[in-house]
């Protein structure tokens, strides 16, 4: 079983949330919740509700299949912040000139899987 949820143009630039991204890749549910809920980032809160969101789908895949459905055997299998469109604006400079400033998006993809029993 697996579920993917995709968060498009979250205004702030990928570089900055791929440092949050990173911490829960490959970790399990449970555990990237406690890790995004105690980062001092502020992508961290968007990426917590991208993760709930991948659940919540898994949950129901489950649900439509009528499978078995356990949270605790599902971890973060791929998890990725990209670039997306950049808003490009201008503002005033000396001598009448205009400088550029790139409000930068993202988009973000998580997908969770059950781990295989041992």
């Amino acid at each position: 079983m697996a579920a993917r949820a995709i968060q498009r143009g979250v205004r702030q630039s990928a570089r900055k949330m791929r440092l949050v991204i990173d911490t829960i890749r490959g970790k399990d549910v449970n555990q990237a919740y406690a890790l995004l809920k105690f980062s001092k980032k502020r992508a961290a809160k968007r990426i917590e509700k991208v993760l709930r969101s991948a659940v919540s789908n898994a949950e129901q895949d489950a649900q439509r299949e009528n499978a078995g459905f356990d949270v605790d055997r599902l971890y973060v299998a791929y998890a990725v912040v990209n670039e997306g469109q950049t808003l490009k604006r201008f503002t005033s400079a000396a001598l009448g000139r205009a400088t550029p400033i790139h409000k930068r998006t993202s988009s973000v993809e998580i997908r969770v899987a059950a781990r295989e029993e041992k």
